[in-house]
């Protein structure tokens, strides 16, 4: 594959595009690398729909939390709605104009070739982030299915 990862460059509009649900540290990282290599960093929340879509499950809390806890974070500069057919990075291009476009990297496996040529005609890139280890929503569910404690 030919995409960016952790890379030094920096760009005007930033874009990131995630469920969010259950906001962890990894969703924070990933934000805070974004913002630290674009001037402006506009964040989609996906909406239920685009949620089962993309990972075949409804989010644990409701979209307009998710939205809340996203707008609170200081790196955000605008945040909304991603619907189904902004799951193509083309749509979302079109509508946000961004140029970067980031993800982590456990991303980076799926089949985003084709949509990542697409974005470079367009003038945006395509950038992966080392994917925070061990964190996610979907173990923190599972921790909480199993009532494991979280030791240090």
């Amino acid at each position: 594959m030919i995409f960016a990862y952790e890379t030094d460059m920096h760009w005007g509009v930033g874009y990131i595009s995630g469920t969010f649900d259950m906001f962890h540290a990894g969703h924070l990282n990933l934000i805070r690398r974004a913002r630290e290599r674009c001037d402006r960093l506009i964040v989609g929340v996906l909406s239920d729909k685009a949620a089962m879509k993309s990972k075949k499950k409804l989010p644990v809390r409701p979209l307009r939390e998710r939205m809340e806890i996203v707008a609170a974070i200081r790196y955000v500069d605008e945040v909304d709605i991603t619907t189904r057919s902004l799951l193509k990075k083309v749509n979302a291009w079109e509508k946000y104009r961004f140029d970067a476009m980031f993800s982590g990297d456990d991303h980076a496996n799926e089949s985003w070739t084709k949509e990542h040529e697409q974005l470079k005609l367009l003038g945006a890139e395509l950038v992966f982030f080392s994917y925070t280890e061990g964190i996610s929503s979907s173990a923190l569910k599972e921790r909480l299915l199993r009532t494991e404690p979280f030791l240090e």
